[in-house]
Formats: C-alpha cells, structure tokens, sequence
C-alpha cells in the first residue's frame, strides 16, 4: 500500500518547528513523505497532493474554508488546538477556537490531555462519533529528558554568549499585537469614540474583553517597570527579553536600549533558552508549564490580579510557578535563584494539575502515538473508491484556483496575509539547516539510516526515507 502525504503547517516557527520536525522524521521513517513549511504556503500548495493527510493546528472559523477545498480535494484532516493546553473559560474558548462547521470536515481530534479532551466533548456542537484521541502534542516530547540533548549546541551557544542570565517572557499580544487589528480592540478613530472589537477579542464577551484587556494593560505597563528594576538589581547579569510570537518589539528594545545588560532575542524555540538560564519570569506564560517539566525555577509576576482571568484563562502556568506580588518579592526570588538557592516549584498538587493537561511525558513520545492514529486512518482509507468525473474535474478547478491565490495571497484583505507580518511569524529556513537539524533528531531518535530532506519551495521542504 502506497501511504500518502503527511502535510504539516507551521505558523510560528520558534515555536513549532522543531517539535513538528521531529513529528516528520517518525513518520518519514514509517514511510510517510512529509510535507512540512509555512502555514499559509503549504495551505496554498495542497492542491499539488492527492490523497494527502494534512495535519491542522487549529479548527476556528478562519479554517472552515480551507477544511472544505482540502476534504474536497481528496484529502483527510486530523488536528489538535494548539492554544488549548493554557485556554479561556469553556463559553469563550468555544465559539473562539471551535467552529462547528469546520469540525465536520475533520477526521480526528488529538488532545493534548485529559483536561483538553474534557473541554472538548463537553462542547456542544461537538459531531456525533469524532473520535478524541489523547496523543499529547509534539511540543510536549520536547521536554522530555531523553530529547532534551538535541538542544545542546544551542544551550551551549546561549551560555556562551549571556552566561547566567534572567529569562523574562512576555504575553502581551492582546494589547502590543504586531499589528493593532490583532489586539483586543481597535484603537479609537476620533476623541470620544468607544474603541471596537478587534481579532484578538473574537469569540469574547464585551465584558470579559474589556476586564482582560485592563487587566494585561496594567500587567504589561507593571514588566516594563519589572525589566528594567532586574537589570539594575543584577548589573552583572543578562536579562533576556522573549517576547511573545506575534508581539511588537518596540517598547523591549526601548527598555534595551536604555540599560546595558538587557537583550531582546525570539530566537529559535524556547526550550533551549529554558535549559540555559538560571531562571524565568513571567505572568499566565505556557513557558511557565513548560518551565515546569524541566525542572527551572518559574516566578509568575502577579502586580495585579483579577479571578475571573487569572483562574479561567491563566491557572495552570500560574499554579506551576513561585508566585511574586511586588518588585521586591521578584528580585528577592531572581536572586534566590540566581545564586543556586530556589529550584523549580514542586509539589503534589501542581504534579497533579501538570499531569491532567499534558500527557506523554513517559512512555511513547507523542509524536509516535500520532503517527499510530495516521496509522490506523490509513488502513480504513485502503481501498477507498476514487472520484468520478465530476469529482476529477471538480478538483481541477479548486487546484487551478488554489494557483491563482497562490501568486496573488500576499495581496489578499487581512493583516494575517501581509508579507511582513508573515516574515515576522516563519522568517524562513535553509535547506542546509533543515538537513542539519533532521540529521539531529535522527541521532536523538538513534536512528542510522539519512533521511532524505528536499526543498520544493521557499518556505516549503519533503522529508521522506528515500
């Protein structure tokens, strides 16, 4: 049996490729080409398969297009959330990331843990029999320790370059968007005017919108404060700024360019930056989950605090930190950490909380459990009947349309299509890096035989096992 294309999107390359090349080279090894680039090129490009899977990372609205011209085509869906390990309260996470059209296109639900397959078949609008598969998410087998050592080169590099540095993550996307329309609400056009919903707050109440934005305004106003406060506590020490992926840089690089001892860096995934420093501050972060399967001493900087907010859209990495009201409590912790005297937040009840929303920290890594679900799709797909010729000519049409909007999507309506904004979220990888990168997580993976990676694309590479 021919086994078809895996197609796997990324949209933000710091953060997703690394897991989703690891996803890529498992299944390239099972026999699966795998199809792996940008977001927006590979959706452009998916009439040029037949009878593909493509791998989504989310189901809102915005997909329900795009699910219907690849179901169409010939193609199968599977797809996990991938903002739904640190979510909003179920009303608003619902009609923000569930879009109940969209899942009828979709053949398989993949969980990041029980608390994300919970959230899932409590939705309503959920269709009857789509399976939920709790597979864990491939930025999860990161932080497992035997993965951890594809990291070395940049841990090492890191080290070199800052020494025992701060870590500082940001999330201020809701109101320091990369562009304004991303933010919660659209500034205001004339004095007096009340601002207007913006994509940031889809699927929010005005109410919840306004609180949320209030409160991440203050917190935001309160880290720039913090930043600079811990660079002159420890002049001696770097304080690395990583400000969220869709995030404007300007006002950290101000804060930078002010003292000398802070760095404004999104480089590469944050894992190695996690195993590098001595500590990380931040506030409702999933860095901060992140931070604490690792082991690293997490403070969540809570200047304000609003329940509502705090307990329904940012507990889990919250409860996983130390916790920091004031400044002072924030530079007594960083130095408690930085001189080797506060380890990682520990306990029963956070093991608890980490180990019911993320799973596969032991046993089959998550990438293998999902190419075990590709796996059996493709023994119910063997056999299946091939289009007639409307469907033959129907699918033309959509390839020759797809073409179209590929040679014009960067002139399309819509922030999220701006060339900029595009470089901003996947600036791009060489071949020779991709090479190197796959022949790592092959020796990680201890596996001898090359894999042969190929760039059919700008943004766009096949990794398959000959």
């Amino acid at each position: 049996m021919t086994k078809p294309s895996l197609l796997i999107p990324v949209e933000n390359q710091v953060r997703e490729l690394d897991p989703k090349l690891l996803l890529a080279c498992i299944a390239a090894r099972r026999g699966y080409p795998c199809v792996i680039g940008s977001r927006r090129d590979v959706e452009l490009s998916i009439g040029d398969y037949s009878s593909a899977i493509f791998l989504s990372k989310s189901m809102t609205i915005r997909s329900l297009l795009m699910f219907y011209v690849t179901r169409r085509l010939g193609h199968e869906i599977i797809t996990w959330d991938e903002e739904a390990l640190v979510h909003l309260p179920p009303d608003m996470y619902y009609p923000r990331r569930l879009d109940p059209y969209a899942l009828r296109f979709v053949s398989q639900l993949l969980a990041w843990g029980d608390d994300n397959a919970e959230l899932w078949r409590k939705y309503p609008k959920l269709p009857k029999n789509l399976p939920i598969r709790v597979t864990g998410n491939p930025r999860s087998d990161l932080l497992r320790p035997e993965i951890r050592r594809f990291y070395a080169p940049e841990v090492a590099t890191i080290r070199e370059q800052h020494g025992d540095f701060v870590l500082i993550n940001t999330n201020f996307n809701h109101v320091n968007a990369f562009f304004p329309k991303l933010n919660l609400f659209e500034p205001a056009k004339s004095p007096g005017e009340k601002p207007k919903f913006a994509r940031g707050a889809r699927g929010m109440s005005l109410e919840f919108a306004e609180a949320l934005r209030q409160h991440k305004q203050g917190i935001f106003e309160a880290f720039q404060e913090m930043i600079a406060a811990v660079a002159s506590a420890f002049p001696d020490h770097k304080v690395v700024v990583r400000p969220h992926p869709t995030e404007k840089h300007d006002v950290y690089k101000a804060i930078a360019a002010a003292n000398h001892n802070v760095v404004v860096s999104n480089d590469g995934n944050v894992v190695p930056w996690l195993l590098a420093t001595k500590v990380l501050v931040h506030n409702g972060c999933t860095t901060g989950v992140e931070a604490y399967a690792i082991g690293v001493p997490a403070i969540s900087y809570r200047p304000r605090i609003d329940e509502r907010i705090d307990r329904g859209f940012y507990e889990l990495p919250n409860a996983l930190s130390h916790q920091c009201r004031t400044l002072a409590e924030v530079k007594q912790m960083v130095g408690a950490a930085l001189a080797g005297q506060l380890g990682g937040a520990g306990g029963d009840e956070r093991k608890r909380m980490f180990d019911h929303c993320v799973a596969c920290l032991d046993g089959e890594m998550a990438s293998a459990r999902i190419v075990d679900v590709v796996d059996e799709m493709c023994v119910v797909r063997h056999g299946a009947k091939e289009p007639g010729v409307l469907g033959r000519l129907e699918r033309t049409f959509l390839r020759k349309a797809l073409k179209v909007v590929q040679r014009h999507h960067a002139h399309l309506p819509g922030d999220q299509n701006k060339p900029e904004f595009q470089r901003h979220r996947y600036p791009g990888s060489s071949l020779e890096d991709l090479r190197e990168r796959v022949a790592r997580w092959q020796a990680v993976l201890e596996d001898p035989v090359p894999l042969r990676t190929t760039q059919i694309a700008e943004h766009i590479f096949r990794i398959t096992d000959r």
